[in-house]
């Protein structure tokens, strides 16, 4: 069995994927890299192949129809023969020397007592053009080289929260709680790190700035005329996130620190689908938003209060175009700090 999985989803990525791969590779044995290439009409399958066929040991490349991010995503969870589980989008790369930190306690962690489910990091916004990149950091809120369960949790900022950049699962645990993220769908990356949560037990922080989270690239998911253009699959993943918090209400009850921060996600979610209805400007979007909200309040009206008089919520659904001003300047202070595309 190797110590870590690391899949890269690949669509049409010949032109950056090779940095990816190349940083990941130095991890030498103790590391499956699984290449799936998720149906690319470029040069991406014959680079792919070309790394497995150098790197037998190591890289395992699979051809598949494409079938989105996610598609590829639940192909390696599916093929991984790692203990623990990471996703490296194919336009990212790691930092060798934290890359090396973490496989050293993945080592240790491996061969002891307790059972790790989730080890979180931080990661870089590497965005072009910027003059300082900026370090998402976890250590206000987390306890630091030590293993923890939620209860140890401290409060995060508001706007802040783990992504996919920041995580290594346990391999066995995502297959336990059947995590199977939606095909064809972009911003699934929320479900992937929303989902195990209420599996989650044994968690482990390390301040080290691992993952490099590259900003800026042309016709990126993140940008924010494509998520506006996309909007109807940015709503498909915050219903299924609101179904998924329903549907588990009993074994996510139990635990107020996990319920408080899947619930801060959500609405942070929720507020990002809201705001780019907004900023879509026309009816038609502004009659999505009311009937997303809509949809939150026949699901779960305790949901719906907490979510819709919380401090985003409220300033996403302030009436008239005044309001819907305000909602947008709110959104573009919350865009200049956190970096969101």
């Amino acid at each position: 069995m190797k110590l870590l999985t690391v899949t890269i989803p690949c669509y049409n990525s010949e032109n950056y994927m090779k940095k990816c791969i190349d940083s990941l590779l130095v991890g030498g044995e103790d590391v499956e890299l699984i290449i799936v290439d998720d149906g690319s009409t470029d040069g991406t399958a014959g680079i792919a192949d070309e790394y497995a066929e150098k790197y037998p040991l190591i890289v395992k490349a699979i051809h598949k129809e494409n079938g989105g991010h996610g598609s590829a995503v639940n192909e390696g969870i599916e093929n991984a023969s790692g203990l623990f589980f990471k996703v490296v989008d194919s336009d990212d790369w790691v930092k060798e020397s934290e890359y090396q930190k973490i496989l050293a306690f993945l080592r240790e962690t491996a061969g002891g007592g307790e059972t790790l489910d989730m080890l979180i990091s931080n990661f870089v916004y590497e965005k072009q053009g910027a003059k300082k990149n900026k370090v998402m950091r976890y250590h206000h809120a987390l306890p630091e080289e030590e293993m923890f369960t939620w209860k140890q949790v401290r409060h995060f900022h508001k706007g802040q929260y783990i992504l996919m950049h920041s995580v290594i699962f346990r391999t066995k645990l995502l297959r336990e709680c059947g995590l199977k993220l939606p095909e064809n769908t972009f911003y699934v990356d929320n479900l992937f790190v929303f989902e195990p949560l209420p599996y989650v037990k044994n968690m482990y922080y390390m301040d080290v700035n691992f993952y490099r989270y590259y900003i800026g690239r042309e016709g990126q998911s993140v940008n924010e005329t494509i998520m506006i253009s996309r909007i109807d699959q940015q709503i498909k993943v915050n219903k299924i996130m609101v179904d998924y918090m329903v549907e588990n209400r009993q074994k996510i009850k139990n635990c107020r620190k996990m319920r408080n921060y899947m619930t801060n996600y959500l609405e942070i979610i929720t507020t990002v689908s809201s705001v780019l209805l907004i900023r879509g400007g026309t009816q038609e979007h502004l009659e999505k938003k009311k009937e997303l909200w809509n949809y939150i309040k026949q699901k779960d009206k305790r949901l719906y209060i907490r979510l819709r008089y919380g401090i985003l919520g409220n300033s996403m659904n302030l009436p008239g175009k005044g309001g819907r001003k305000i909602s947008i300047e709110g959104y573009r202070i919350c865009r200049r700090f956190f970096k969101f595309n």
